[in-house]
């Protein structure tokens, strides 16, 4: 879902044969909605300050009107994900936490619903009696591989470590041993760098965990022209003798009787 600048959280209920409204609510569900709204908008990363969210009530169910969220990239990539029944691992806990806290007060109360739409009035979400958003079980594999990104900090007095920022703007904190720092002559600080790293994955999610350095390696992002030129002339040299090569490709293929 692409980020948009508005999100509307609406609750319906009725309360003494009367739907819930901006006029008629009891103080402690209103309470409980704006601690949620905000818990949700906030989410664990706090890339959304809720102090600087402005919030409009509307008319009709309870209805809080959220603008200011165009940065807000984790909350609608969740909002995203939440199509799936089967995504309260893939998001952000703490909205997956307000997620299942609103599915139990739905089965607890058939009357009770909530829906959350963007400016574009497209449902974004809708948690009643009927939907079933669940966790599947996380697995982690070991796994050995490389993340580039740009150290911002290494060091330290009795845990090594490096603070690799990642090109989504989070960092990886990832253990190391003083000696293999001491013995690196290139001053990484700052600079742009690739990290081979032993780690745990999460095969749903991909998260890293527990990641541990077991070297720098050479990074050359730049083209190089001469290298290139270079395997051009050894392939152009390799298919010297073959007169069609996607003929002689699809007969090794079996693609021709």
């Amino acid at each position: 879902m692409e980020p948009r600048n508005v999100l509307s959280f609406a609750l319906a209920d009725r309360i003494n044969d009367v739907e819930v409204g901006p006029k008629h609510v009891p103080l402690n569900l209103l309470g409980d909605f704006q601690e949620d709204v905000s818990d949700f908008l906030r989410g664990s990363a706090r890339d959304i300050d809720p102090s600087d969210v402005i919030v409009s009530v509307e008319s009709g169910s309870l209805a809080l009107v959220a603008t200011g969220l165009l940065a807000a990239t984790t909350l609608w990539s969740d909002l995203e994900r939440l199509k799936s029944p089967d995504s309260l691992s893939l998001i952000d806990p703490k909205r997956a936490a307000v997620v299942e806290r609103w599915q139990a007060a739905t089965r607890k109360n058939p009357h009770r619903s909530y829906r959350l739409a963007d400016d574009a009035k497209s449902v974004a979400l809708v948690v009643n009696a009927s939907t079933d958003f669940r966790k599947v079980e996380e697995v982690w594999v070991a796994v050995e591989k490389y993340v580039h990104g740009r150290v911002v900090d290494w060091g330290g007095k009795t845990k090594a470590n490096v603070h690799l920022e990642l090109e989504d703007g989070t960092t990886l904190k990832v253990a190391a041993t003083q000696s293999l720092l001491a013995q690196e002559e290139q001053n990484r600080l700052y600079r742009p760098a690739l990290l081979h790293i032993n780690a745990e994955e999460n095969l749903l999610t991909g998260a890293i965990r527990n990641p541990v350095l077991l070297a720098f390696e050479t990074h050359q992002p730049r083209f190089d022209e001469a290298e290139f030129a270079e395997m051009v002339e050894r392939g152009t040299a390799a298919w010297e003798g073959v007169p069609n090569a996607t003929e002689w490709l699809e007969e090794l293929r079996g693609g021709r009787a």
